[in-house]
């Protein structure tokens, strides 16, 4: 692979996905796009570029995307914003929204659905409170690839080990030969869509709560900047906004700030940090499971 070559391929992918790829990441091009060549019969990665050049925006450039794409998660990944749900976000939203008994919830850069999953199956921990709402959880992803795996709720046995809690695998899983299925009841409780970051989000509406983990440290500043911006406009009032654990909105936008009670919590600056209600769930191993008796729908 030429330096051209190389250099049109960053600025492809910056412009297709926000990615941003310094230097010293060529060896993870030659890897993942060679492994792309092979599979579509390419002689290789100048004759890849060479067929870029000719059709722009064309089938293969979304896959050059997706092969390039990083898609790493798993259940219930860095425990702590789960707690941060369960016991602040949820119950603060639950009192700011009681008039209108709608709870959404976006999980962006979803990947194959175990961070949407996980909240869900908390969700379904609380269903009893939950009565009578309308609970909407959205995932979405710029790879069709991985959001046809999240839909399917089909995971292989070393999946389902990483993070995932042993009573919440026998109650909301079925072994299907090696694999385990989550319950329809789970998988029906979350929308996923295509949606690119880059894009216009206006027409997904507002959320209570957005999830946006472990993507900004792929994107260059000005890009973080950009998703920030149009992330942050689809929060709603008094809505909750959860960063990755190594991500930070310091120094990329001053919409966000950091809730100075809840470590990992980012709030609108325009508005004033709601009332904490802490204790109104109680952790799923303190108790039995609760039927869903939620009122769902998809977004």
């Amino acid at each position: 692979m030429t330096e051209l070559d190389f250099d049109f391929l960053r600025v492809l992918l910056q412009r297709r996905s926000g990615l941003f790829l310094s230097t010293e990441k060529r060896y993870l091009v030659e890897s993942r796009l060679g492994m792309l060549c092979r599979r579509r019969g390419i002689a290789g990665i100048p004759s890849l570029v060479a067929q870029l050049r000719s059709i722009p925006s064309s089938e293969l450039e979304a896959a050059v995307v997706e092969a390039m794409t990083t898609n790493e998660t798993l259940f219930f990944r860095d425990r702590t914003p789960f707690d941060l749900v369960r016991d602040v976000i949820l119950p603060e939203a639950l009192a700011n929204k009681a008039h209108s008994r709608t709870l959404r919830i976006w999980c962006a850069a979803v990947s194959t659905g175990q961070e949407a999953y996980s909240l869900a199956m908390l969700l379904d921990e609380a269903a009893e409170r939950l009565a009578g709402w309308k609970i909407e959880i959205l995932g979405t992803d710029i790879s069709l690839d991985v959001l046809e795996r999240a839909k399917l709720g089909l995971y292989s046995q070393f999946e389902v080990q990483r993070g995932l809690p042993i009573q919440l695998l026998l109650r909301y899983f079925r072994q299907e030969g090696d694999k385990w299925r989550l319950t329809e009841r789970i998988r029906d409780m979350v929308q996923f869509r295509q949606h690119n970051l880059l894009e216009p989000n206006h027409h997904l509406g507002q959320f209570e709560l957005i999830l946006c983990r472990n993507v900004l440290i792929y994107f260059d500043v000005p890009t973080k900047a950009r998703v920030m911006a149009a992330l942050a406009a689809r929060l709603a009032a008094n809505g909750a906004f959860i960063l990755g654990a190594a991500e930070t909105v310091i120094g990329i936008t001053t919409t966000l700030v950091p809730d100075p009670a809840h470590r990992g919590i980012y709030r609108d600056a325009s508005q004033a940090r709601p009332a904490q209600r802490p204790g109104f769930f109680a952790p799923p191993a303190e108790r039995g499971a609760a039927p869903a008796t939620a009122k769902l729908a998809r977004p």
